[in-house]
């Protein structure tokens, strides 16, 4: 038996042809995650040359997270169901036409149809890419090599999108919808070439039910819709409570339709009790969370840097710039350290680093040095290092092959609620404390800014619970959230990972 100290297992290599696969792979949550944050930059731009409300300016942000978060569930099924490499050509094609198509608007309606089929095309080709990484690499350190690459570059496109949003928006703010464009076109000739047929999860022998469960599908849009919209809302304060209320209520009422359906249906598109897996629903809660806090904590240090400091776009997207440094930490940190500590206490010492980075930034001044800001800079990048890679580990282990694409959509509509939720929370608090005292605009931001200090604290609370000792000479309990567990000396060797040149389709 092997002895306590003894050192981890090496990460298996991955072979040239499995790196490139990967990097395609990468190459789509990256483009996911600059969309998000180059627009995030671009706004005010567009709003002056189209002359937009400033509630048309609000929903073109908030019509790609109705379409992310309402059919990122539905997407992931759909690449069990209906095959992951159909799905993830598919949808990215569709996201490069209406990422192109939003570039020629002339008018906010053009603006917000683009968005809301740009999100759509995003919750399908999300979930699918990850889920082929799921079926494609060994579980174990390789995969979770691969899936902390994956989770990396996503961050990193987060972060860099500011900069890069910065950037072209000073040539024109239509070049935040061509860039992606032109990465997405050269995607898609490499994920042609080399995607794995892997073909759909319900071919499996032991899998003879086939079908589309249409009730449940139109369910759970229609009720991650409603829901989305609810959260949305929340940054309009008591102001709109009849219409955010009924959002709420009307999305709560789908989900009890939902349900109801699913427990009849013969090929539900959810088996329910995939829920009874605590370490899934853990990692989800803890993501939803801790996204929800990052995308809430940079909208507020944007709207510090240049409302109250007066910095240009560009000045600002280089001063974001050290939140970006995850993109190199993550692939090569990270995992090494849930090789050598495992999933949860890596997640935890996110959640821990993203407390310090937040608190530390509470009692911002109105004439700080960027110097006085770096600290937190670097700790929300060491923060996302640490949690994001991680927690997608969590949410997918141990899931059988067939339903890998329904826990990434479960994974990343829990993601997408959350950047919904900090970015409202946030909103709501400022307008109300601006409102309660209009002179005090720091104090405003000081009272935004506890938001994400709160979602964070709260998503360590949760992850925490998955930290358990397991009972001398007792079995593993598989909602662990450490992932990351080698098996004894005497173990059998695990089955050879799937061959992403070769799979059949």
């Amino acid at each position: 038996m092997p002895s306590a100290s003894a050192a981890p297992a090496p990460v298996p290599a991955l072979s040239a042809r499995s790196w490139a696969l990967l990097l395609v792979l990468c190459g789509t949550i990256f483009l996911e995650g600059i969309d998000i944050a180059m627009l995030a930059v671009a706004i005010p731009s567009i709003r002056a040359d189209l002359d937009l409300s400033t509630g048309t300016a609000a929903w073109v942000m908030s019509a790609y997270i109705l379409g992310y978060a309402g059919f990122t569930l539905l997407g992931g099924r759909a690449a069990d169901l209906l095959g992951r490499r159909r799905m993830f050509l598919i949808w990215l094609t569709v996201f490069l036409v209406f990422s192109g198509l939003g570039g020629f608007a002339t008018e906010g309606w053009m603006l917000l149809v683009a968005r809301f089929v740009t999100g759509v095309s995003a919750a399908f080709m999300t979930p699918a890419a990850m889920s082929i990484i799921t079926t494609s690499y060994e579980e174990g350190p390789q995969r979770n090599r691969a899936l902390l690459v994956f989770a990396g570059t996503a961050a990193g496109g987060f972060s860099l999108g500011v900069v890069i949003g910065g950037l072209l928006t000073q040539l024109g703010w239509r070049w935040v919808f061509f860039a992606p464009v032109l990465l997405a076109g050269a995607l898609l000739i490499a994920a042609l070439r080399l995607l794995p047929r892997t073909g759909a999860a319900a071919e499996v022998p032991d899998k003879p039910e086939r079908g589309f469960d249409l009730p449940g599908a139109a369910a759970a849009a229609g009720a991650m819709i409603l829901l989305a919209a609810g959260v949305v809302r929340l940054e309009h304060g008591l102001s709109g409570w009849p219409l955010t209320a009924g959002a709420f209520a009307a999305g709560l009422l789908l989900v009890y339709l939902f349900v109801a359906v699913e427990r009849r249906s013969a090929a539900p598109l959810v088996r329910l009790a995939i829920f009874r897996r605590a370490a899934m629903v853990r990692a989800d809660l803890g993501a939803m969370l801790f996204v929800g806090s990052f995308f809430g904590f940079q909208l507020m240090v944007t709207l510090y840097l240049q409302e109250l400091r007066g910095w240009s776009p560009l000045e600002t997207s280089f001063a974001l710039m050290l939140m970006a440094l995850d993109a190199i930490l993550a692939p090569t940190l990270t995992p090494v350290l849930v090789n050598r500590f495992g999933n949860m206490r890596v997640v935890l010492g996110g959640f821990v680093a993203a407390i310090a980075a937040y608190g530390l930034f509470l009692p911002i001044g109105p004439d700080w040095s960027f110097a006085m800001m770096t600290p937190t800079l670097l700790l929300t990048s060491v923060a996302f290092t640490l949690a994001y890679g991680p927690l997608a580990i969590a949410a997918t282990d141990g899931v059988a092959p067939e339903e890998q694409g329904l826990a990434s959509g479960l994974l990343y509509t829990a993601a997408q609620f959350g950047s919904a939720l900090g970015i409202s929370a946030v909103t709501a608090v400022y307008g109300l404390a601006s409102t309660t005292d209009g002179t005090a605009e720091l104090s405003a931001f000081r009272a935004a800014l506890v938001v994400p200090v709160v979602m964070v604290v709260l998503g360590l609370a949760v992850t925490a619970t998955g930290l358990r000792r397991r009972k001398p000479g007792g079995p593993q309990s598989p909602d662990v959230l450490d992932s990351t567990r080698r098996p004894a000396a005497s173990a059998p060797a695990p089955a050879p990972a799937v061959d992403v040149a070769t799979s059949g389709d």
